[in-house]
């Protein structure tokens, strides 16, 4: 055993649940190996020790990447033995993580960069690898030093007959009606679970299914953060407080007035303002642009907010005017190119889908090749 590595252990519905804490990678700020059944991912974190400057986002790269190695396979080509760019479910996978932890990374870390790389290193093909990917990112950040405000929990919750399933294997996937991935973090409070992220595939089950599925999920996800506050922790490293400038601040206020909130729900006429206002900073505080804009995105964020949780006069309205119980509209159309063996159009809202289906020839079809698709 490594002098750095500390193992954590934890039964998930009868299955073993092992966390290794920086056994591998000594040179990132922290890594992680998380093993249920003979599925084993390791993820690393890394965060740059320089600030950058006039950051307008959060740098956050995360990827998850599959090796053919973990099950036992090398790659189909006589000429080309090495994997290419990612498959669509790796990803996927990249993405569910990222969505799990971005919202918990705290808003002065956006001068520097942080990348999350989670790797595959065995598949035994009964567990997936996302839900292990997202716990080793919690563990591996939740350990390291970069400032973090979590630690999350993530499970599975499968549905076959009357019987839910905590982290289903393959198999029972296939027979379930339903796919819900759920991670949430500790309420420092009441230490009840907070549901943070939710996906979820169904056949149309109905809302009552849905929640007995997340009662179920939160005690397992709370086990799974308890594991986690075992585990040594270095101390957070120290960032610079973001810069605040009151007297710009009362300016900019005082010049955007009740305009703002106007042309945010008349959807027009926002440009136009944004650019009278850099011009305005452009004017009385040279290089200041950047923060002004900063400062507009937070204030639109707050009257969002505002206007939706604590409106005045029970008024609660969204930028398009809708109730909070109102969908947008949602329309269909098929049909709607002559040539192609079908298409379709899908709006929602202002948001379209054009998708169009051609069917070729038997010859035409395409061998795919991935580390879940080969199990």
């Amino acid at each position: 055993m490594h002098m750095n590595e500390k193992n954590y252990k934890l039964l998930i519905s009868g299955k073993e649940f092992e966390i290794k804490a920086n056994r591998l990678a000594q040179k990132a700020n922290a890594s992680a190996m998380v093993r249920l059944g003979d599925t084993l991912i390791l993820v690393t974190c890394c965060m740059s020790k320089h600030d950058r400057e006039n950051a307008a986002f959060f740098p956050l790269s995360v990827g998850y990447e599959e090796r053919f190695y973990a099950a036992g396979k090398i790659l189909g080509s006589r000429y080309m033995r090495r994997e290419g760019r990612p498959s669509d479910e790796s990803i996927l996978t990249s993405r569910l993580i990222d969505r799990a932890i971005r919202p918990l990374f705290p808003e002065k870390l956006k001068s520097r960069e942080v990348q999350i790389i989670a790797t595959c290193l065995s598949w035994d093909k009964e567990n997936d690898p996302d839900i292990l990917g997202l716990i080793g990112a919690s563990s591996a950040l939740a350990i390291s030093d970069i400032p973090w405000q979590g630690p999350i929990g993530a499970v599975r919750i499968g549905k076959i007959g009357d019987r839910f399933i905590v982290n289903p294997t393959y198999p029972e996937r296939e027979e379930s009606e339903l796919d819900l991935v759920i991670t949430g973090i500790k309420d420092p409070e009441n230490g009840e679970v907070l549901i943070n992220m939710i996906e979820a595939e169904g056949k149309e089950l109905p809302e009552n299914i849905i929640l007995k599925a997340t009662e179920l999920a939160c005690p397992e996800i709370k086990k799974i953060i308890e594991l986690q506050e075992q585990m040594d922790k270095k101390d957070k490293a120290d960032l610079p407080e973001l810069p605040v400038d009151a007297e710009l601040d009362a300016e900019i206020k005082e010049f955007l007035g009740d305009r703002l909130e106007t042309v945010l729900y008349q959807k027009q006429g926002m440009d136009e303002l944004e650019d009278e206002m850099i011009s305005l900073v452009k004017e009385k505080h040279p290089g200041s642009e950047s923060y002004s804009k900063n400062w507009l995105e937070k204030e639109i964020e707050r009257l969002i907010y505002k206007n939706i949780i604590e409106p005045e006069k029970g008024e609660e309205k969204r930028q398009d005017l809708r109730k909070l119980d109102e969908i947008k509209q949602i329309s269909c159309e098929a049909g709607i190119l002559p040539r192609t063996h079908g298409s379709g159009l899908f709006s929602r809202g202002e948001t379209q889908a054009l998708s169009i289906l051609t069917l070729g020839a038997p010859g035409d079809h395409r061998l795919l090749e991935g580390m879940e698709i080969i199990g």
